[in-house]
């Protein structure tokens, strides 16, 4: 009788499947030598086709084994049961059972991250015409690990919920105490001298500061520099012109003690805290670190924990007055936004030439092709014949994108909505009215709303966007993507968050130098990440050895942060 043992055993004998699938198309493509680097030949090219092809067949085969897989246990195990099982596996004591189901979560989302990163490396070094069948055969192979992730998809997405409803009734008790008077409060100064997106991630990390300590936040928001002429006599805050108030019943920061941040001194009862530069002593919980109390969950569920957590705080921080909301809604029906849709955003005035380089649209329309392929590809294989419209909703503070480089792209089919005007109110002399603040708002949800973006995350207003994103699919019947930690195309930086901690990541493969400027590293060695180079590369430091240089990025593994939060210390509900 096939029982839940051997069940087990074949879970894991498919998991052992993923990873040799990974080793086989990311290990051998790399091991090349010099004249393979700076060029690759028609015959090299033609063993590169031919080992994508053979990777397509390996995942149609496992995809066939899962399928077999999930009837087996459909036949031998009572739905019922299995049910129950996958809803309440992560809460069971069963450690064995809680790895097995990481691993395979795992396996699945690093599948995809390494035949993207092999396809960065392939597409710098061929030509469009070798790169036209390597695209056919990695949007495929990327329709087939869909297919698969989908066998979990309703668990989830139901998981997911869960676990936001909690976090923002978690929010919600602590930023609503019994008694404002006697709460214990975390004072953050709205007056950082940096732009919107930095402004918002430093109430974003005030937040999180407040759930790590179970502190109460009070925002000070009367020195924002934002909407300055618009403040109305009947609201003492500008923050109120766009958003809502972080609490319905604690605004206010008096208290019988009151010190600047020293650590969560608990026998002080007000605590005032400076910029994230600024915080000393550096406490564990700083970005990019999650709650441990979740990091199972999270890991599980998530391609990117940490975006998905602080998504979750600037979600909450950002839900718009009713003015806001007036506005978003009568735009989004002025601009008749709709999906599927990607989200172009460029920055350049203030940026180009201190934090980021100058690109040109056609970087950016680079991979919104890229992505329109791989939906029409999808679509094709689910039978479906009609083809989608190629939208693209641009947002820039760049105003002569729309008069120099869009047409060129519309001759070619492709629709761009937006507004040049949010432009002209976003360059640095208007950058700080009450009309630029609420484009700005209106570019960051809009860009969140859409199914893919192409930007720079040196820019804070795109990073925005991308966690607002994570908050998505959950709230809705309809079956939407709801992990959206791979919908994007950054044309400089991975994503940060200022002041963060150490990024670190794991070597999970050796690696030898074979060029100039690449750096040695063993198995467990612990690699500092500087960034990526979007061509099968990123830049690091060895902790180990401090060498800093190059390495393969699919030989290493994220290393998740996690620290303590005080307000999650209690058995979720």
């Amino acid at each position: 009788m096939f029982g839940a043992a051997n069940a087990g055993r074949i879970l894991i004998a498919v998991v052992l499947l993923w990873l040799l699938l990974i080793l086989f198309i990311g290990g051998p493509l790399l091991r090349r030598n010099d004249s393979e680097y700076n060029v690759i030949n028609g015959e090299n090219a033609e063993l590169i086709l031919a080992r994508l092809s053979r990777a397509s067949s390996e995942l149609g085969a496992l995809k066939a084994q899962n399928e077999e897989l999930r009837n087996l246990l459909q036949n031998y195990i009572p739905i019922e049961a299995q049910i129950k099982k996958a809803t309440n596996v992560l809460n069971e004591d069963s450690q064995q059972s809680i790895e097995a189901l990481q691993t395979f979560e795992a396996s699945r989302r690093r599948l995809a991250f390494n035949i993207n990163e092999l396809w960065h490396h392939l597409r710098t070094r061929l030509n469009s015409s070798q790169m036209s069948a390597i695209n056919e055969h990695r949007n495929n192979l990327l329709f087939e690990i869909e297919q698969i992730s989908d066998r979990d998809y309703e668990w989830r997405k139901s998981e997911l919920r869960k676990l936001a409803n909690y976090l923002n009734r978690k929010i919600n008790e602590l930023q609503n105490p019994k008694d404002c008077k006697t709460a214990q409060k975390l004072v953050c100064q709205l007056n950082k001298g940096c732009g919107f997106g930095c402004q918002l991630h430093h109430v974003a990390y005030c937040f999180l500061s407040a759930l790590a300590t179970q502190r109460t936040l009070i925002l000070d928001s009367h020195s924002w520099r934002y909407a300055s002429q618009r403040v109305r006599k009947a609201t003492n805050s500008r923050w109120d012109l766009v958003f809502q108030p972080l609490s319905d019943t604690c605004l206010d920061d008096s208290g019988s003690t009151r010190s600047h941040w020293r650590g969560n001194d608990r026998h002080v009862q007000v605590i005032e805290l400076p910029i994230i530069d600024s915080l000393r002593p550096r406490p564990p919980f700083l970005p990019l670190a999650i709650p441990e109390q979740l990091s199972t969950k999270l890991q599980t569920l998530h391609g990117d924990p940490f975006v998905w957590f602080i998504g979750q705080i600037v979600r909450y921080i950002m839900r718009p007055s009713k003015e806001m909301q007036a506005y978003l809604e009568k735009s989004k029906t002025k601009l008749n936004f709709k999906t599927p849709i990607v989200g172009v955003h460029v920055r350049r005035t203030d940026k180009v030439g201190t934090e980021a380089s100058f690109h040109s649209l056609s970087e950016y329309m680079y991979f919104v092709e890229d992505y329109y392929n791989r939906i029409d590809l999808f679509n094709e294989r689910l039978q479906k014949q009609e083809k989608v419209e190629r939208l693209v909703y641009l947002a820039t503070d760049e105003p002569s994108i729309w008069t120099k480089e869009v047409k060129k792209y519309q001759n070619l089919g492709y629709k761009f909505i937006g507004d040049s005007g949010i432009a002209k109110t976003a360059s640095l002399g208007n950058r700080y009215n009450f009309d630029s603040l609420k484009n700005i708002i209106l570019d960051i949800w809009l860009l969140s709303e859409c199914d893919h973006l192409v930007c720079t995350f040196s820019s804070q207003v795109c990073r925005l966007a991308y966690e607002l994103m994570q908050t998505r699919g959950l709230d809705t019947k309809a079956k939407t993507k709801i992990d959206w930690s791979d919908a994007f195309n950054s044309l400089d930086d991975i994503y940060y968050f200022g002041g963060q901690s150490e990024h670190n990541q794991i070597a999970v493969l050796s690696h030898k130098v074979r060029e100039k400027d690449e750096i040695n590293f063993k198995v467990g060695d612990i690699i500092g990440i500087a960034g990526n180079h979007w061509n099968g590369y990123s830049k690091g430091l060895n902790r180990r050895t401090l060498e800093s240089g190059l390495y393969p990025g699919f030989k290493t593994i994220e290393q998740v942060k996690t620290a303590f939060f005080k307000v999650f210390d209690e058995p979720e509900k």
